[in-house]
């Protein structure tokens, strides 16, 4: 009997919400990182990174330049969230000469960074370590830069937030790194949530198929059981669309045919299922495929690379708090 690549839908007709599910997919681990002072003429050049981050503006304005456009201003009460975003620059005025995050960072006394005359502006971040095999099915077709304005509906909850996450760096409590790294995934969790209403005007990618609730019913059975050979009479119906409507509507949406979304889905859960020791073999049989190299051909071509190149990950060493004293000698 076949065995399910994820069966995190026991029962695919229960409503559950798929961006949900893609947030298990992708294992997010998120932390505080720190935050930014400062004040006069200032600009700060950050590096690329591979890494979901976001900041919050707790005081004064800024304008962040990506350098695809347009500098965006932010307010205070603003929050901001990255996707693996490129080189970018943060700039209190627009004749301040950037000087790079690393040089700023040689003075850092504790997690706040200072730059410039003063401490009119104040900015706290983090970051978001993710599985980043099954990352581009909750991201894939967002801007780089998601702008959550401190006047919008949903910012009253991101603002609680914010506020528990100064409130934790102040009174550094026992158990406040816990407390941290959860809020921040919760912050990650909220500023996505902002944009679902707005989803029909983002460009077409897999989180705006994701929270789209007419192709709901297909994409539960779909993650369900991906491995089976899901036919499109069989989808468009579970959405109450003729097939060609179906297949019209979601490429629309996921910018992508269902049968493509479907490989893709297959072989990124295929990829975290390499890491954690499964065999090609395995994997074969559990993603429907009736032999290895149909399997690796199918991998390479959505993911590049055949799987012999993914290797199982290491085990993770036992924490050890760097915070902990040494016992004393007797």
């Amino acid at each position: 009997m076949r065995i399910r690549l994820n069966k995190m839908f026991e029962n695919p007709e229960l409503g559950v919400d798929l961006l949900s599910h893609l947030l298990t997919l992708v294992r997010a681990r998120s932390a505080l990182s720190g935050g930014l002072v400062a004040g006069g003429a200032w600009a700060v050049a950050f590096p690329a990174t591979p890494h979901v981050k976001f900041w919050g503006v707790r005081r004064g304005t800024a304008c962040v330049d990506l350098g695809t456009g347009e500098p965006v201003r932010l307010d205070a009460g603003d929050v901001v969230l990255f996707h693996a975003p490129g080189p970018h620059v943060l700039a209190g005025t627009a004749d301040a000469q950037p000087v790079p995050l690393a040089e700023i960072a040689q003075g850092r006394t504790g997690a706040i960074l200072r730059h410039g005359d003063g401490d009119a502006f104040f900015m706290i971040g983090g970051k978001v370590d993710l599985d980043e095999g099954c990352a581009p099915l909750l991201f894939g077709g967002l801007p780089p830069m998601l702008r959550l304005a401190a006047d919008a509906p949903q910012a009253r909850q991101v603002h609680w937030i914010l506020d528990r996450l100064v409130a934790e760096r102040d009174a550094d409590l026992p158990g406040a790194d816990a407390v941290r790294a959860q809020l921040a995934q919760l912050m990650l969790i909220e500023i996505l949530r902002a944009h679902v209403t707005g989803a029909d005007s983002l460009a077409a990618g897999y989180f705006r198929a994701g929270v789209d609730r007419r192709l709901a019913p297909a994409l539960r059975l779909m993650h369900a059981d991906p491995g089976r050979a899901w036919r499109l009479p069989e989808l468009a119906a579970a959405c109450a669309m003729s097939r060609a409507a179906f297949a019209v509507h979601f490429k629309a949406a996921a910018g992508a045919s269902p049968v493509h979304y479907l490989t893709e889905l297959r072989m990124r859960l295929a990829r975290r299922r390499l890491r954690d020791g499964a065999t090609v073999a395995q994997l074969a049989a559990e993603s429907g495929y009736g032999s290895e190299s149909a399997f690796s051909h199918a991998f390479k071509r959505v993911l590049g690379h055949a799987p012999r190149h993914e290797r199982p990950a290491r085990p993770a060493r036992p924490y050890t708090s760097r915070f902990t004293n040494p016992p004393r000698k007797s």
